[in-house]
């Protein structure tokens, strides 16, 4: 992709080695495999006008894994959702389809709630 870098944290230096810190110049965390990976499962209703959404939460690795995750438990339920930050959002309670087909991959899964 091409993405456009902005510097930050400017300094003169009269090092000819030195080199600028761009803003996106993060380094994503290495996707953990899915046996050491520790997943919570939950429903959530708040700030949702009542309707339910499953929450599958502490995903360690890089966003192109998570998102391919989050496609594969959306096909497999038949329904929307979205995925940031480690958390995957399912809409409707879909706990017990979604726990069978992350632990038949190899997650480790803890229920909350």
């Amino acid at each position: 992709m091409n993405k456009k870098k902005t510097k930050i944290n400017i300094i003169y230096s009269t090092n000819p080695d030195f080199d600028y810190t761009y803003a996106n110049d993060k380094d994503e965390a290495e996707t953990l495999p899915p046996d050491k990976q520790k997943l919570y499962l939950s429903i959530d209703r708040k700030n949702r006008n009542g309707k339910v959404v499953t929450l599958i939460s502490n995903f360690i690795g890089k966003e192109e894994d998570l998102i391919s995750l989050e496609k594969m438990l959306k096909s497999k339920c038949s329904t929307g959702g979205t995925s940031k930050d480690g958390e995957i959002i399912i809409q409707g309670d879909f706990r017990d389809k979604i726990e069978i087909l992350l632990k038949a991959l190899g997650y480790k899964i803890i229920r909350k709630g």
